[in-house]
C-alpha cells in the first residue's frame, strides 16, 4: 500500500508564506518600482556593421545621380533636366572584385569611384544608413562585410561602457553579422547621445570600419502601448486557461489552477523587483512560459484528484486530495528537476538577456511545482472541505462516491 503524505497539514503555513512574499513584492514594486528594460522605455535603436570601406564614389556634373545597392547588384540612376533619364545596372554576377566594380561605375559620365581596398565581393556591397544615396562632390563610401571579423557583442559593449542603460545584441549570420544597439534616451537628447555613441564606436573600431545601417527612435507612447498590450496578453491567457479548466474539470478546479498561476506570476514579478532585474520582452516570455508549465503541472494533479474520487476509499475530500498529491509527487519533482537542469545550464553558461531569462525561469519552475501542490490544493480543500464520501458496492468492486449533500465532480 502506498504511503500517503499529509500535505493538507502544511497548507496553512504555505498560504501564509506565499502571502508574505507576495505582499513584500507588492511593497517593493510600489516603492522601488520595476526596472523596465529598453523594450518598455522610450529610446534609440541603432544597427551597425563592422565592414571594410572599399570604394569612395563622387559625382561632378549637372544631373541628379543616386546610387542604390541590393543583394543582386548596384544601380546608378541618372535623372534631371537636359539629361537622359536612365538606370545603369551592375549585377554582382558580372563583377567579382572591387576594381571591376569601380571600372563599371567610372563608365558613367561624371561618376568617379576610387578604390580604397581591393577585395572580392561575393556578398555584394552596401552603403551606410540605407540603400539609396544621392551622389555629389562629397564622397559616398561603399562597404563590404568582413567575414573574418572576430568582433563580438562584448567588444561593442566595451566600446560603449561609458554610457548607461545600453543593450547590445548580435544579429544576422557570421557572413552578414550586425549589432543592434538600444539605449534609453529622451527625445531632446537623442541626437546628442547618438553622435557621442558613434564617436565612441569610431574611436574603438575606426571610422572607416563602422557602418550605421539603421537608426530609429522609439517614443514614449509606443513604450506605454507595449506595457498595456503585455498586461492584456497575460490577462487573456489567464481567462483562456480558466475556460479550458472549467470545461475539462469543474469551476472550483479551474479557479484553483488560475490562482496557482497568478501566484507564480506574482512571485516572479516580486523576485524581479527584489533584485531589480531588467524587465524586458524576454522576461515577459519567461513569465508566459511558466504560466504554461504551471498549468500543465496543476492539470496533472487535478486529473488524479478527479480519478481518485471514483476509486480511492476515503471518508472525506481531504483524504482524496492527500492521496492524489502523494501519487503525483514523484512526477512533479522529476519533471521540475529535469527542466531545471537545462535552465541552470543556460544560467551558468550564458550572459545578457538569456542569463536573466534562465534566472527568471528557475524561480518560476520552483514556484510552479510548489503552487501546484500547496496553493491549488489549499484552495480546492477550502471549497470542498465539507464534502463527505460513502462506500457503494457494484459488480464486486468497492467504489467511493460523494454523498447527496456534496457537489458532483465532473
Amino acid at each position: 500500500m502506498k504511503k500517503v503524505i499529509q500535505f493538507s497539514k502544511f497548507f496553512p503555513c504555505a498560504v501564509v508564506l506565499s502571502a508574505l512574499v507576495i505582499i513584500a513584492g507588492i511593497v517593493s514594486v510600489a516603492t522601488r518600482g520595476i526596472n523596465f528594460g529598453l523594450d518598455f522605455k522610450p529610446g534609440m535603436i541603432e544597427e551597425i556593421k563592422l565592414a571594410d570601406t572599399v570604394l569612395e564614389v563622387t559625382y561632378n556634373g549637372t544631373a541628379t545621380v543616386s546610387l542604390e545597392t541590393s543583394e543582386n547588384g548596384v544601380d546608378i540612376i541618372v535623372s534631371g533636366i537636359g539629361e537622359e533619364n536612365r538606370t545603369v545596372e551592375i549585377p554582382f554576377t558580372s563583377v567579382s572584385t572591387v576594381s571591376e566594380l569601380a571600372a563599371k561605375m567610372n563608365e558613367v559620365k561624371g561618376v568617379s569611384a576610387h578604390i580604397k581596398k581591393e577585395v572580392s565581393i561575393p556578398n555584394g556591397v552596401f552603403v551606410s544608413s540605407g540603400s539609396s544615396k544621392n551622389l555629389g562632390e562629397n564622397a559616398l563610401r561603399l562597404f563590404v562585410s568582413d567575414e573574418n571579423s572576430a568582433v563580438t557583442a562584448d567588444d561593442v559593449r566595451e566600446a560603449l561602457k561609458e554610457f548607461n542603460n545600453v543593450d547590445v545584441k548580435e544579429v544576422g549570420s557570421d557572413s552578414d553579422k550586425a549589432f543592434q544597439i538600444r539605449m534609453g534616451v529622451t527625445g531632446e537628447e537623442s541626437k546628442t547621445i547618438q553622435s557621442d555613441l558613434n564617436k565612441a564606436l569610431y574611436n574603438k573600431f575606426g571610422e572607416d570600419k563602422v557602418v550605421i545601417s539603421k537608426s530609429d527612435f522609439i517614443g514614449a507612447q509606443f513604450s506605454q502601448t507595449l506595457i498595456r498590450d503585455s498586461i492584456i496578453l497575460v490577462l487573456a491567457t489567464l481567462v483562456l486557461i480558466f475556460i479550458y479548466s472549467a470545461i475539462r474539470f469543474h469551476w472550483d478546479f479551474a479557479l484553483a489552477a488560475v490562482i496557482a498561476i497568478i501566484h507564480d506570476s506574482l512571485i516572479m514579478v516580486s523576485f524581479i523587483s527584489f533584485i531589480q532585474m531588467e524587465f524586458s520582452t524576454t522576461t515577459l516570455a519567461a513569465i508566459l512560459t511558466i504560466i504554461g508549465y504551471s498549468i500543465n503541472a496543476t492539470v496533472v494533479i487535478l486529473d488524479r484528484v478527479r480519478s481518485d474520487i471514483k476509486i480511492v476509499e476515503a471518508k472525506n475530500f481531504k483524504e482524496i486530495l492527500n492521496s492524489a498529491l502523494s501519487s503525483t509527487l514523484s512526477r512533479s519533482i522529476i519533471t521540475t528537476l529535469t527542466t531545471l537542469f537545462a535552465v541552470l545550464a543556460l544560467f551558468f553558461f550564458t550572459t545578457g538577456t538569456i542569463h536573466d531569462f534562465s534566472l527568471a525561469l528557475t524561480v518560476g519552475l520552483i514556484s510552479g511545482c510548489y503552487s501546484s501542490i500547496f496553493i491549488a490544493g489549499a484552495f480546492i480543500l477550502a471549497i470542498r472541505k465539507n464534502q463527505k464520501f460513502q462506500t457503494v458496492a457494484k459488480a464486486n468492486v468497492m467504489q467511493f462516491q460523494p454523498t447527496e449533500e456534496a457537489d458532483d465532480v465532473e
